[in-house]
């Protein structure tokens, strides 16, 4: 990534290089074991704590870290490729835990201050709200945007109250009913339309111009009520009104397109900062 470092483990370990490799495929981040070991504790052999590390650890510890260890390709101080032992988000933080450094013992400090604002979020819902507008907020955005954006969710929850009333229960139903209203209007999927702006883990709407948040917000709202009409039943039935749904969109947005000469569909998102391609190093 050039011009802003990553904003999630790297955030961390400010003045530290900790390299990372981006799965397209699983949509999640891989750190480099040893980088997080040398941060953490000086060590001028990291390979070898780590090592040492896992022997000293529970049972419990090894078999939670030894399913998310994975062997990527990163690229070494020689330039050249090599496998090392890489962790995602959950196992790098889970991994901050189990070393016994002093210099870890920030990082636990703050996971234990995180872990205490989401119980508190849990008694007063309102400080998760707060925290979502003052983060939007930070980013720039603005009032009316943000309040938009909060409708947009309300909206969409209501979408997925329709599909659970109309038999949709699998987590992965639900991914594909909204990938069949994006291909309608869009051409995409979600994951596709991602990567045609760039992003990885951000929200697409979060990115999306105004008329790309009211084409999706009326295929959405469409397919809502045509649920609530038909009342299908199942992934099947509930396919073909996501598709109608999306078709409404579609309709306006060619319409909308004819008018302007050009394309509503745009691949400029808000982020102040681009990725590298590093997915070929996934192996």
């Amino acid at each position: 990534m050039e011009n802003k470092k990553l904003e999630t483990i790297t955030k961390l370990f400010e003045g530290s290089q900790i390299r990372s490799v981006w799965d397209d495929e699983k949509e999640e981040y891989y750190f480099s074991v040893v980088d997080v070991i040398r941060a953490l504790t000086d060590s001028s052999n990291p390979r070898d704590y780590w090592y040492k590390l896992k022997i000293r650890m529970s049972e419990e510890e090894k078999s939670e870290l030894s399913t998310k260890c994975r062997r990527l390709k990163m690229k070494a101080q020689d330039g050249k490729f090599r496998e090392t032992d890489t962790l995602d988000t959950k196992g790098i933080l889970r991994l901050i835990e189990s070393v016994p450094s002093p210099k870890a013992e920030p990082f636990k400090l703050w996971l234990a201050s995180l872990g205490n604002e989401r119980i508190n979020e849990v008694f007063d819902p309102e400080l998760a709200i707060n925290r979502a507008i003052n983060y939007y907020r930070s980013r720039g955005y603005d009032d009316e945007w943000i309040e938009a954006r909060l409708k947009g969710i309300i909206s969409r929850n209501k979408l997925t109250d329709a599909w659970k009333n109309a038999g949709i229960t699998e987590g992965y139903e639900f991914g594909v009913l909204t990938n069949e209203i994006y291909k309608s209007w869009s051409g995409m999927t979600a994951k596709e339309y991602k990567g045609f702006k760039g992003l990885r883990k951000e929200s697409l709407r979060d990115n999306m111009s105004d008329i790309e948040v009211v084409l999706t917000d009326l295929g959405e709202i469409a397919t809502r009520e045509l649920v609530k009409e038909h009342k299908p039943q199942g992934l099947r039935e509930n396919k073909k009104i996501a598709k109608a749904g999306g078709n409404v969109a579609k309709v306006a947005k060619d319409n909308l397109e004819e008018k302007l000469g050009k394309s509503v569909v745009s691949s400029q998102n808000k982020l102040n900062y681009k990725y590298v391609d590093d997915s070929k190093l996934i192996e």
